[in-house]
C-alpha cells in the first residue's frame, strides 16, 4: 500500500463498547467489523493465563471467572492509584485499554487486509489532562502511533455535518449519553468550520449507573421474597449476573413496557418482573442529573453570546432509552434527533483522521512549492498558496486516489474548546491562596496565555510553581477545588527583591495538553514544562509495560 493510501483507523474507545472506523476510496466513512462481524466490540478483557482475551467472549467469562475480567476500565483513566492484580503482576488503566485497541486494531487489519499503526482515539470532551494523556498511553503502549485525541461530541458533530452537503448554518447540541460517561455539548457548524462553543458533562454518569440502579432493585426483590438481608452482590458470581440481567432488561424495557428477571443464589431462584414504570421511577434522578448539566451548559453559552440553539442530537447507545428522548423533548420543547448513537463517534473519528492525513499531504506539497516549512495549511500566510491550491489538491488526488471533491471537503475548520480550566497556586491582595486561572474553561483552543506574578520574599532563591486544573469558569477559584497536576521549579538569581517579576505562560493545544514556561524577568532565567504527571504511566513503567504488551496474545 502507497504512503498516500495509509489507512488512519478512528476509535471510539468506550466505555462499555468500542467501534473503529476509516475512510473508504469514495472518501465515505465505514465502520469495521470485528472478527465475530459485530460492529462494536464490548471494552471488556479477560486474563486468561498469557492470552488477554477481548470483547464478546470476555464479557460472557464474566460469569464464570469474574475475578479475571475487567469492564468499565475507561473510567479509571488517569488514575494513579488504580491497578489490576492477575498472577502476580499489576496492569494499570493505560494497559489495560491498550488490549482493546489491539483487538479492535487487529480486527480491522484482517478486515481491510492491511497493515495499521496510526490511530486517532476520541474520549469525553471534559477529560482533563490525566486522562487525555493515560488515553494516549494505551494507544502508544499497544504500538501505535496516536495522531490526536479528539473529543467524542466534536467527532460526532463532524459526522452529522458530513452529511449536510449545503452545511447550512445550524448550532447544535450533542447530547451523548454512553455507556459510563455523559457529554453534552453546543457545536456552530457552518459551511467551512465546526466550532465547539461550550461543553460539560461527568465522567461518572452513564448507562452503568441505570444498570446499578436495576441491580439494586433485584437485590431487594430477593431479599424480600426470601426474607434475608444478606448482600448478594458479595458474591462475584452474583454480581456479575445480575449485571448483565440488568443490562439486557434495560434494552428490552426500551422496546416492552416490562421484562421476567431470574435471581439465583445460594440454592435460591426468584423470579422478578421489572416494570417500565418502575425502572423509570428508580432512574428518574439520573435522567434529571443530565438535564441539570445540560441547563449548566447553556448558562455558560449565553455568557459566549449563544443563547438558543437550532437542534439537539442524542449520540452514545444509552440514548436508546425513550426516557431520554421524552424528557429532553419535555424540558427543551425540541424534537431531539437520535444519530447513529454506537456509530456515529467512530465515523467522525475516521473523518477527522482523514481530514489529518489529506493535509499533511497538502502541507508536504506546500513545502515543495514554497520552500517553507510549516505545521499546517493555516500557518501559511493569507494569499501565499491562492495561486497554486488547486494544483497542490490535484497533486494530492494523485497521490492518495480521492477526488478533488474530496480533497477540497477537508479545508473545513475544525475549532475546539478547553475542557477544563488551568492555573497557578499564588496569593491575592489579602494574601489569601487561590489558584489563579491563565485559561479558563471553554476558552478556545489552541490558546497561548501570559501572566507575570511577583516573587513572595525578598531573596527568594526558587519559585515552585504549581499548577492546578479545576472546572470553575472564573480567573480565581478556591485551591480547594482544583486538583494540582504539575509542578515547576525555577532557579532564581540571588539578591532579588519582594515582587520581582515572575512571567508564566499557558500553552493548551488542539489536543489539550499542556505546556508550560516560566521566566524570571532581570537575569531570564528559564523553566519549561511538558505536564507529565505522575497519575499517567510514564518512565520505566511504561517502556516495562510496552514491552510486556508485545509479549502478550491479544485475541
Amino acid at each position: 500500500m502507497s504512503e498516500g493510501k495509509k489507512i488512519i483507523l478512528g476509535i471510539d474507545l468506550g466505555t462499555t463498547y468500542t467501534s473503529v472506523a476509516y475512510i473508504d476510496e469514495y472518501g465515505k466513512p465505514v465502520i469495521v467489523p470485528n472478527t465475530e462481524n459485530q460492529n462494536i466490540t464490548p471494552s471488556v478483557v479477560f486474563f486468561d493465563g498469557d492470552t488477554i482475551v477481548v470483547g464478546e467472549v470476555a464479557k460472557e467469562s464474566s460469569k464464570l471467572y469474574p475475578n479475571e475480567v475487567v469492564s468499565f476500565i475507561k473510567r479509571s483513566m488517569g488514575e494513579s492509584d488504580y491497578v489490576f492484580e492477575y498472577d502476580g503482576k499489576t496492569f494499570r488503566a493505560e494497559e489495560i485499554s491498550s488490549f482493546i485497541l489491539r483487538k479492535v486494531v487487529q480486527d480491522a487489519e484482517k478486515s481491510l487486509d492491511a497493515q495499521i499503526k496510526d490511530i486517532v482515539i476520541t474520549c469525553p470532551a471534559y477529560f482533563g489532562i490525566n486522562e487525555r494523556e493515560a488515553t494516549k498511553r494505551a494507544g502508544e503502549i499497544a504500538g501505535y502511533q496516536v495522531h490526536q485525541i479528539i473529543n467524542e461530541p466534536t467527532a460526532a458533530a463532524i459526522a452529522y455535518g458530513s452529511l449536510d452537503e449545503n452545511r447550512s448554518q445550524k448550532t447544535v447540541l450533542v447530547y451523548d449519553l454512553g455507556g459510563g460517561t455523559f457529554d453534552i455539548t453546543m457545536i456552530d457548524i457552518k459551511s467551512d468550520s465546526i466550532e465547539v462553543i461550550c461543553t460539560g458533562g461527568d465522567h461518572n454518569l452513564g448507562g452503568k449507573d441505570w444498570d446499578d440502579r436495576v441491580v439494586a432493585f433485584l437485590v431487594q426483590e430477593f431479599q424480600n421474597a426470601t426474607q434475608t438481608d444478606e448482600d448478594i452482590l458479595e458474591d462475584p458470581d452474583t454480581c456479575q449476573d445480575l449485571q448483565l440481567s440488568a443490562e439486557r432488561s434495560k434494552k428490552v424495557l426500551s422496546q416492552r413496557d416490562k421484562t421476567p428477571i431470574l435471581i439465583t443464589h445460594g440454592g435460591e431462584r426468584v423470579k422478578v418482573s421489572l416494570e417500565k414504570t418502575k425502572f423509570e421511577e428508580i432512574t428518574q434522578d439520573l435522567l434529571e442529573r443530565t438535564v441539570t448539566l445540560t441547563h449548566e451548559m447553556l448558562e455558560e453559552a449565553a455568557k459566549k453570546g449563544y443563547e438558543k440553539f437550532d437542534e439537539i442530537i442524542l449520540v452514545g447507545g444509552s440514548s436508546r432509552m425513550p426516557q431520554v428522548s421524552e424528557r429532553i423533548r419535555q424540558e427543551f420543547s425540541v424534537e431531539p434527533k437520535i444519530f447513529d448513537p454506537d456509530e456515529s463517534v467512530a465515523k467522525g473519528a475516521a473523518i477527522f483522521a482523514w481530514k489529518l492525513a489529506i493535509q499533511k499531504g497538502l502541507i508536504k506539497r506546500a513545502a515543495e512549492k514554497t520552500g517553507k516549512q510549516v505545521e499546517s495549511m493555516d500557518q501559511y500566510e493569507d494569499g501565499e498558496l491562492d495561486d497554486v491550491l488547486e494544483e497542490l489538491e490535484q497533486l494530492v488526488s494523485e497521490d492518495t486516489g480521492y477526488s478533488v471533491e474530496d480533497i477540497k471537503r477537508t479545508a473545513i475548520r475544525i475549532r475546539n474548546v478547553a475542557s477544563k480550566s488551568f492555573g497557578v497556586v499564588a496569593h491575592n491582595s489579602n494574601d489569601e491562596e487561590i489558584v489563579y486561572n491563565l485559561i479558563v474553561k471553554n476558552k478556545e483552543v489552541p490558546v497561548t496565555t501570559t501572566k507575570i506574578f511577583g516573587t513572595a520574599v525578598e531573596n527568594q532563591e526558587v519559585v515552585s510553581i504549581q499548577i492546578m486544573e479545576n472546572e470553575s469558569s472564573s480567573i480565581s477559584t478556591n485551591p480547594a477545588h482544583a486538583v494540582q497536576i504539575g509542578t515547576a521549579t525555577l532557579q532564581l538569581p540571588p539578591g532579588l527583591k519582594t515582587d520581582t517579576p515572575v512571567e508564566i505562560t499557558f500553552v493548551l493545544n488542539e489536543e489539550g495538553r499542556l505546556q508550560i514556561s516560566a521566566i524570571e524577568k532581570t537575569e531570564q532565567k528559564k523553566v519549561d514544562v511538558d505536564i507529565d504527571t505522575k497519575a499517567v504511566i510514564q518512565g520505566e513503567d511504561l517502556e516495562k509495560a510496552i514491552k510486556r504488551s508485545q509479549s502478550l496474545v491479544v485475541t
